[in-house]
């Protein structure tokens, strides 16, 4: 991987709507879910209007093939949501950033891109963040079966 395939981004602090599956696959449950609230809450719109940012919580674990994974979409004030919407406040911070655009198996695709991003921060003069790992979900299919373009955002430092 070329050093200039990767980005270095400062995300600024966001508020977010909180989106949370737990299964043996559950980014396509969690997916499903904040698709739907988006739609019928106005906020289904194209980035970088609305950003959806998803990760691993917690990560997969030896001996089970269940795993949490949680969506944040950005809203604003205006937005109306009711109280069993979890809303985090993000504060931001400073990530290496790698495109990745999966078109085949995303479990093959997205671990790899990974690999490379953690590899090129291995020998970088930056150090491991201690925010929030990401991916930015930046096209916006009914369902993620049907391929999709994300930003990993790998939390760094100085």
């Amino acid at each position: 991987m070329e050093d200039q395939d990767i980005r270095i981004v400062t995300l600024p602090a966001m508020r977010m709507a909180s989106f949370y599956a737990f299964s043996s696959s559950p980014e396509t449950v969690a997916w499903d879910i904040t698709v739907n609230w988006a739609k019928s809450h106005g906020c289904w719109q194209e980035a970088p209007s609305v950003r959806i940012f998803g990760f691993n919580n917690p990560d997969p674990s030896a001996g089970s093939p269940n795993y949490g994974y949680e969506f944040w979409l950005t809203i604003n004030d205006e937005v109306q949501y009711d109280s069993d919407t979890k809303i985090k406040e993000f504060s931001g911070g400073m990530f290496a950033v790698l495109r990745c655009n999966v078109t085949t198996n995303p479990w093959e695709i997205i671990p790899a891109s990974w690999g490379k991003l953690v590899k090129w921060l291995e020998s970088s003069h930056y150090k491991h963040g201690n925010h929030q790992w990401l991916e930015e979900h930046l096209s916006r299919p009914d369902a993620i079966e049907s391929g999709f373009v994300l930003d990993l955002c790998l939390p760094i430092s100085e």
